[in-house]
């Protein structure tokens, strides 16, 4: 479900954000399917995490997010879901916000078919990591024995590609095809996120990261009713049907 913005909130758009807010993101295509897909530089630009408000509530929409960077003086410039949540709107698995864990790595093992095993914990899953200029993604393993420093991170799965590999439980031409988001360490160190505006299935998704956005490696962040975007240079302020988001990604001007 998307709120569509008025004449004015575009105006203000064309006004005030300035041409690199523009240039953040832009329409693509691959193999058929939509794509909007918005490329950060995190060593030029203030990319955060976001999950509770200063009363301590979660956010649990971009509208409300939005607000809040405005009342410290920000623009709220992009905004992603950014990884799995229960129904409290707290993280599954791993969060660190400013430096701070609020919630520990989740390494539970669920053996089984991959079609009967949970998304997140298809092995490997993997940690979003973002320094003070730089952002990484590694398997869940990888970052318990390198615990790299990190300002913001959330954890998720599956990882969609692997040192320039394919996730091995991803299968071509899978019938599960549906709306879904993830978030790629590029060429340049660039972070991509990608929402998908048809159905696509999780080995396209991941090809799309490895195949035409350049991205070594890639995490999948949540699908269905649980991908949604801000943007208001693409009129997008999308709400989660699950009555909120968990925690967000936010592009801060």
């Amino acid at each position: 479900m998307t709120w569509r913005f008025g004449w004015l909130a575009w105006a203000m758009l064309v006004a005030g954000a300035g041409a690199a807010r523009a240039e953040t993101c832009r329409e693509d295509r691959f193999e058929n399917a939509d794509y909007v897909v918005c490329t950060i530089d995190p060593a030029a630009s203030d990319l955060r995490l976001f999950w509770r408000d200063r009363e301590g509530a979660p956010y649990r929409s971009f509208a409300h997010l939005a607000r809040s960077v405005e009342a410290d003086g920000g623009r709220l410039v992009v905004a992603m879901n950014a990884g799995m949540y229960r129904t409290d709107f707290s993280p599954v698995g791993l969060y660190i916000e400013n430096g701070e864990e609020l919630r520990p790595a989740d390494t539970t093992v669920i053996d089984g078919p991959p079609g009967q095993v949970p998304n997140f914990y298809k092995k490997p899953n993997g940690v979003f990591v973002l320094g003070k200029t730089s952002a990484g993604i590694l398997t869940t393993d990888a970052f318990a024995r390198e615990r790299p420093d990190a300002r913001f991170a959330t954890q998720s799965g599956p990882m969609l590609v692997i040192e320039g590999r394919l996730h091995p439980a991803l299968i071509p031409g899978s019938t599960d095809r549906t709306r879904r988001s993830g978030v790629g360490v590029c060429e340049n160190g660039h972070v991509r996120f990608a929402i998908s505006e048809t159905e696509v299935n999780f080995h396209d998704f991941a090809r799309l990261f490895r195949d035409h956005l350049s991205c070594a490696n890639a995490l999948f962040l949540d699908g269905g009713r649980g991908a949604g975007i801000f943007s208001p240079a693409f009129d997008r302020d999308d709400v989660s049907w699950h009555g909120g988001y968990g925690p967000m990604f936010g592009l801060v001007e």
